[in-house]
């Protein structure tokens, strides 16, 4: 089985040893691999690829110095370039030929839905911190896949509920054509609708997408107040970034970034982004452990701060590695994630929280907004909290997702 060289890169980047003997023999081939599948050279290289490599390997290193690793831990790394063949292709050879144990982050519904059925076939372990569509928690639940940062649910709820409830209630969306797109219209038309709001149209854009134009100019004709943007990324930069030039913004209409990341603001400039409204689990300048973090993050990649996605994939490697750590074994995935529902989550970047029986990772969620150019003090010092959106409401009722892991 061959694949391409962008596609293959997948090495091994860190190997911790800690422990030996009879505790080698408790775990499948003596090593406790971690696979990180995102997109390095993409659209969405910026927000998960080597950030999220470099998560989980931190996430190995403080786990081992806090607790004596049983066995050699590994991180390995492929670029799946936001396509389910390739990344389908990659993890079978992962777990098949390289024995790796857990892929994490997986970025691009598509590929993540793709990825979520192998390794269920497999008894593997799927954490999921790139992926949004919300049905990776619903009607594709599975025993073997835990879906950790944000969904699309949520993403709807918060934003789609602040911006209906202060005025905008007419929508007009612009979605990404693929899975996760699909996801996040169907969730926030839910939500606008259900608040009181209409949706005047709906258009569909490629993915990933280049000019907007077209699409833009529907939207403005629809004189919908609040143009929903369901895409992420590049595609989200290019939309905001081409709504400015054709005034849209300026003549009265309003975006909704329905799923923005603070690299996107952050290639956007304050002066184009202020404003925006959204959705995100997690920001770096909260507290002093994110701040921690995103220091020493920012000196590993280039001056970025982190994503989400990335403090994501910090977290849920950090509680795989205590479940096994427990289990004393890391062969049976089904087994495993079992034990991290029946343990509650607590780390430095998202605090304390539960994982539900679907699957669903939860925490609180955070609507944020863009700062004004003169309101930033500092580099990346990007938002403000309008408000705490708390765990127990932050995500879909767990007898509304249509998981059949739950019991009626």
């Amino acid at each position: 089985m061959r694949f391409s060289a962008r596609a293959l890169l997948a090495a091994a980047v860190t190997a911790i040893c800690a422990g030996a003997g009879a505790a080698q023999a408790q775990y499948s081939d003596g090593v406790i691999k971690i696979g990180v599948m995102n997109d390095q050279s993409g659209l969405y290289a910026d927000l998960t690829g080597q950030g999220s490599v470099w998560a989980a390997k931190k996430a190995v290193e403080d786990f081992c110095k806090a607790t004596k690793c049983h066995d050699k831990i590994e991180v390995v790394f492929a670029d799946h370039q936001n396509k389910p063949d390739i990344g389908s292709n990659v993890v079978r050879q992962w777990y098949d030929v390289d024995k790796v144990d857990v892929v994490v982050d997986v970025p691009t519904s598509s590929v993540a839905l793709a990825v979520n059925n192998i390794t269920k076939e497999k008894n593997k372990v799927f954490l999921v911190s790139g992926a949004a569509t919300s049905d990776l928690s619903g009607k594709a639940c599975t025993p073997n896949t835990i879906h950790w940062t944000y969904d699309t649910w949520a993403l709807a709820n918060g934003t789609g509920n602040a911006i209906v409830k202060t005025g905008g209630n007419t929508w007009f969306f612009l979605t990404a054509d693929y899975a996760f797109g699909h996801a996040l219209e169907r969730d926030t038309e839910a939500v606008v609708l259900k608040s009181g709001g209409k949706v005047l149209g709906k258009v569909r854009h490629p993915f990933p997408g280049q000019d907007f134009s077209s699409f833009l100019l529907q939207a403005q004709a629809s004189k919908a107040k609040i143009i929903g943007l369901a895409n992420a990324g590049g595609d989200t930069i290019n939309s905001i970034k081409q709504a400015a030039e054709f005034g849209i913004v300026a003549g009265g209409q309003n975006l909704a970034g329905l799923l923005v990341f603070i690299t996107d603001v952050h290639a956007l400039g304050l002066k184009t982004a202020q404003g925006l409204i959204f959705t995100e689990s997690w920001y770096w300048d909260t507290n002093d452990a994110n701040r921690a973090f995103a220091k020493e993050f920012a000196a590993a990649n280039k001056g970025n701060h982190p994503t989400m996605i990335q403090a994501g994939v910090y977290s849920a490697v950090t509680h795989y590695l205590k479940a096994v750590h427990e289990l004393k074994s890391d062969a049976d995935g089904a087994a495993v994630v079992a034990k991290m529902k029946a343990t509650p989550t607590d780390d430095k970047l998202f605090g304390k929280g539960s994982i539900r029986p679907d699957g669903r990772k939860i925490h609180d969620m955070l609507l944020l907004e863009v700062k004004k150019p003169e309101e930033s003090k500092a580099p990346w010092d990007y938002y403000k909290v309008r408000a705490t959106i708390p765990a127990a409401e932050a995500f879909r009722p767990i007898d509304q997702g249509g998981c059949p892991l739950v019991k009626k």
